[in-house]
């Protein structure tokens, strides 16, 4: 059986007896607007906000509030065991943190406190392409701790092909590639305040440290940083791939390869038939299409199509506990989150990665527990009614 995540409740009540309490709310529901308060605007804006009316954004929150748990009694679920392996990934949980990029506007260490975080909890961490630090450096945080890429597929095959290899020599043991943000979205939060980071140099550490990319430059992106900038933004935004480009990737990544932001059977089916070993359910957390459908409502007809031939993981708008039974239940092998530990990075930097995570976590333990169930394994759309 693996440690309890549960008894982190335990550690947080027994602070109060020195009249200790927690740096800051283990409340999702309210995460956002305590990071609101402490954020700069520019970068709460980023992380918080979504496309256009941010329509998909409720509509991720919604999606969840459709279900209700059916608990069951006297099952002896007082000892669980929450692990998993997922394409080969042993996980104390099924839970990811998901790729988000350009860390260091939240706070200076960035990708690297979340490394920490990640391999010290020994919950996977999935590396953005658009990270604040390289692979390398994110690696060496993270120790042995499970770690996955995620690909922005540059336009530059011989980039591509140093991007991919890097992060197999880093230790990186899958792939996420990201085919929804080709281009970015219409976003009023970040538009409204002209922010976006990647013209700023933040978010570039991996091309910028790399030799493929290098060699395009006359001067260093230190010598002519605005140079590098120009060179790098239309080499990864701007063109939308195609589904016969993907043995390209095969040819050049030997372990598992994901698509991430698939929202309609039809590409499920296709990312099947194109030999990937899974998808993410995703909308990107509502910062692409304004007004598509939620990802939880998109989750029972995808699995239902290739859940028994693809492994399917879920992503866009977890924020408890029962948010992960919930996707867990409808068929979800795991899980990715995103903006709650985001926030905990910009509270607290490494620890408040670490209270976001094991407040989500114990929060899914304790209800899975709660619920009547032993392990993530119990779980069926049977747990579920609709509201």
């Amino acid at each position: 059986m693996t440690a309890s995540f549960g008894s982190y409740q335990n550690e947080i009540y027994l602070q109060g007896l020195v009249d200790q309490i927690p740096a800051f709310t283990t409340d999702a529901a309210v995460l956002e607007g305590v990071a609101r308060g402490r954020m700069e605007p520019g970068p709460f804006g980023y992380v918080s906000g979504g496309a256009g009316s941010g329509a998909t954004l409720r509509a991720n929150r919604e999606a969840f509030d459709r279900w209700r748990i059916v608990p069951r009694m006297l099952t002896g679920a007082t000892e669980r065991d929450l692990s998993v392996t997922v394409l080969g990934t042993a996980m104390p949980a099924p839970v990811l943190l998901a790729p988000v990029g350009v860390q260091a506007i939240m706070h200076p260490d960035g990708e690297l406190a979340t490394a920490r975080a990640a391999g010290a909890l020994g919950v996977p961490m999935v590396l953005s392409t658009a990270a604040s630090h390289t692979f390398e450096d994110v690696a060496e945080a993270n120790g042995d701790g499970p770690r996955w890429f995620q690909l922005y597929w540059p336009n530059d095959n011989d980039v591509t092909i140093s991007l991919l290899q890097r992060a197999k020599a880093a230790g990186f043991t899958a792939l996420v590639v990201t085919v929804d943000t080709w281009t970015l979205a219409w976003r009023p939060a970040d538009l409204d305040r002209s922010f976006l980071p990647f013209i700023r140099g933040i978010g570039t550490a991996i091309p910028f440290s790399d030799p493929a990319f290098l060699a395009g430059l006359e001067k260093s992106p230190s010598e002519d940083p605005q140079a590098a900038v120009l060179r790098w933004i239309p080499m990864f935004t701007g063109t939308d791939k195609r589904w016969d480009q993907l043995p390209f990737l095969r040819e050049h990544w030997d372990g598992p390869i994901l698509l991430k932001g698939i929202q309609h059977v039809d590409d499920a089916r296709l990312a099947l038939d194109a030999g990937m070993d899974g998808i993410v359910v995703s909308n990107h957390g509502g910062r692409q299409v304004d007004g598509a459908i939620g990802s939880l409502d998109a989750l029972p007809e995808i699995v239902a199509a290739v859940g028994d031939r693809l492994t399917v993981l879920f992503d866009s708008g977890i924020r408890t506990g029962a948010d992960i039974l919930k996707a867990l239940a409808i068929g979800a092998q795991a899980v990715l989150i995103g903006r709650p530990y985001a926030y905990g990075l910009a509270l607290d930097g490494e620890a408040g990665v670490r209270h976001a995570v094991r407040s989500i976590l114990a929060d899914f333990d304790l209800t899975l527990g709660l619920s009547g169930h032993r392990t993530p394994a119990e779980l069926s759309p049977n747990t579920l009614r609709r509201a």
